[in-house]
């Protein structure tokens, strides 16, 4: 029997080491995406903007988004407000230039819609996109897949 349990305790040993660690577990198709691992959904002049389930995986549980006024003006790639976790505090970058338009008041309460449904219930604001250009700087799915791998590969 202690063979036994030997064998099987070396054999799941073996088969955690050679399972490869995928550190984000979804990537929505018609999103855009920026290398700091923030989402953008581009509907006519208007966009929604969030962090990508790849970047709340590796923050852990969030337990506060600072959210900007709305009225404020965004740059690509500038800072906007931060997400704080268990772990660390990170900034959010915005992919689109423009206006903030709506912010979503839910995460003052509710923070952890940003870890259970980051591409839905968890965006953070809407943007009146100033200049639709931009979007040409940013990864579609298979790209920021592709460079999520690579990323984690080096940890």
């Amino acid at each position: 029997m202690a063979s036994r349990l030997l064998w099987a305790s070396r054999a799941a040993s073996f088969l955690r080491i050679s399972i490869p660690y995928r550190g984000f577990a979804s990537v929505v198709k018609d999103l855009k995406y920026a290398t700091s691992h923030e989402w953008v959904k581009v509907e006519g002049d208007k966009a929604t903007i969030g962090i990508t389930d790849h970047a709340q995986d590796h923050l852990g549980d969030v337990v506060y988004v600072e959210l900007p006024e709305i009225g404020a003006s965004v740059k690509q790639d500038g800072s906007f407000g931060a997400v704080e976790s268990v772990k660390a505090t990170s900034d959010i970058n915005s992919p689109v230039s423009g206006k903030i338009v709506e912010v979503n008041d839910e995460l003052s309460s509710s923070p952890g819609l940003v870890n259970s449904s980051p591409y839905e219930n968890g965006w953070i604001i809407k943007v009146e996109v100033s200049d639709s250009n931009e979007l040409k700087n940013l990864m579609d799915s298979e790209q920021y897949s592709k460079f999520c791998e690579e990323e984690d590969s080096k940890h």
